[in-house]
């Protein structure tokens, strides 16, 4: 039997030397950004990663991108308060601000949300949202909000569950099954999961290739 969503595992050499090609390139910083006016030009493939604020999400994006300093991870969370965007090749990486907790006043939290949700529904040349979640913990309901969202505004998005690192085996799989359960219900899920550790390195050069594979 064939399991829904199943996890990703590229044995493609092809594939896998894309994603090691595209990331082998510069990736810079372009500007943060706290108002949709502040958008750069919708003139590229986008993709965007979105997560609670403690899910590790700079740490994804360092790891991916082989440089530690490029997003800022924070002991603090919800510290991000910007849309980040970065340029890498043809392509904007965009790291969206944690969402759920965070350690700032209501009003700061309730306009950059506003943001968050703005820029998910309407953002043309967004081609898919990859929403982090913590393998130890799995979907919580605030990430569901997420997900109704992005499936209302019709755009892709696809789990990359993160720090698989931490847990035994069975404590994955006990996740990987509330994970599939809680995603069927989302038209707009992308049918693969990804299996990550900043850490330890598992997944990354597979996420890699995936993003190089969307155009």
């Amino acid at each position: 039997m064939t399991l829904p969503f199943p996890v990703a595992t590229l044995d493609d050499p092809a594939a896998l030397e894309n994603g090691r090609k595209l990331f082998a390139g510069q990736t810079e910083f372009l500007k943060g950004v706290v108002a949709m006016s502040g958008l750069p030009p919708a003139d590229r493939t986008e993709v965007c990663f979105a997560g609670r604020s403690n899910v590790g999400k700079s740490s994804l994006i360092n790891a991916l991108t082989g440089r530690k300093g490029l997003a800022r991870a924070s002991n603090t969370p919800g510290r991000t308060q910007e849309i980040n965007f970065f340029t890498l090749s043809d392509r904007y990486l965009v790291d969206l601000p944690g969402y759920g907790f965070a350690n700032a006043p209501l009003a700061v939290v309730q306009k950059w949300q506003a943001l968050l949700k703005s820029y998910l529904a309407g953002r043309q040349n967004l081609r898919r949202a990859f929403v982090l979640i913590d393998s130890r913990h799995g979907i919580k309901p605030v990430d569901e909000e997420i997900m109704s969202l992005l499936n209302s505004s019709a755009v892709t998005f696809q789990v990359v569950l993160t720090k698989v690192d931490k847990n035994k085996q069975a404590q994955t799989d006990k996740i990987l099954d509330q994970v599939r359960s809680k995603l069927a219900k989302h038209p707009a899920a992308f049918p693969e999961l990804v299996l990550t550790s900043s850490e330890k390195g598992d997944g990354i050069a597979d996420l890699r290739a995936i993003i190089a594979g969307i155009t």
